[in-house]
């Protein structure tokens, strides 16, 4: 749910002009956005803890910068979509690892990375606007349809104390 929200609160920001509920959806969206990194970073740990780990870096740079650009205050002009594109390519990187995930979901996550990491030359990123937006949203957004949609539970794997994950 907390993608879901995200995604709205996000397009939002977005498409509201410059007004204080366009500040309060944007800043909604990244609050939003750092319960979704804890939660698809407990998910992917037992995949691979430290891409999982380095991911959730990525996303929670982004997620700061996102809040210092809404309030004016980012000191590095550095655009929060490009951290959220290393991130998205990790993500997808790990659904592709994973046994619990279709692979389609994680091809249209890192695709949505790619997507976002156009930012790191604004010139192109503006030349090709909105297609990295509908990247993001196609990928962001199926994942968010799936893990809505499926069920996951903890299984113990039989050598480590560290539970993994299966779909049920």
């Amino acid at each position: 749910m907390f993608y879901l929200l995200t995604i709205v609160t996000g397009t939002l920001g977005a498409l509201l002009p410059d007004t204080p509920i366009r500040s309060a959806a944007n800043l909604a969206a990244s609050l939003c956005y750092v319960v979704v990194t804890i939660i698809l970073y407990r998910l992917f740990r037992a995949v691979n803890g430290p891409v999982s780990l380095i991911a959730t870096i990525f996303s929670l740079i982004g997620c700061i910068l996102g809040v210092l650009n809404t309030l004016r205050l980012n000191p590095t002009h550095f655009n929060d979509l490009i951290f959220f594109g290393a991130y998205c390519l990790l993500i997808g990187y790990l659904i592709l690892q994973s046994a619990f995930m279709p692979r389609f979901v994680g091809i249209l996550v890192a695709i949505a990375g790619l997507g976002w990491l156009t930012f790191l030359i604004p010139s192109l990123a503006h030349r090709i606007m909105p297609a990295q937006m509908l990247t993001g949203l196609i990928g962001e957004g199926m994942l968010t349809v799936y893990l809505l949609l499926a069920r996951f539970k903890p299984i113990r794997s039989q050598d480590s104390s560290t539970p993994a994950i299966s779909r049920s």
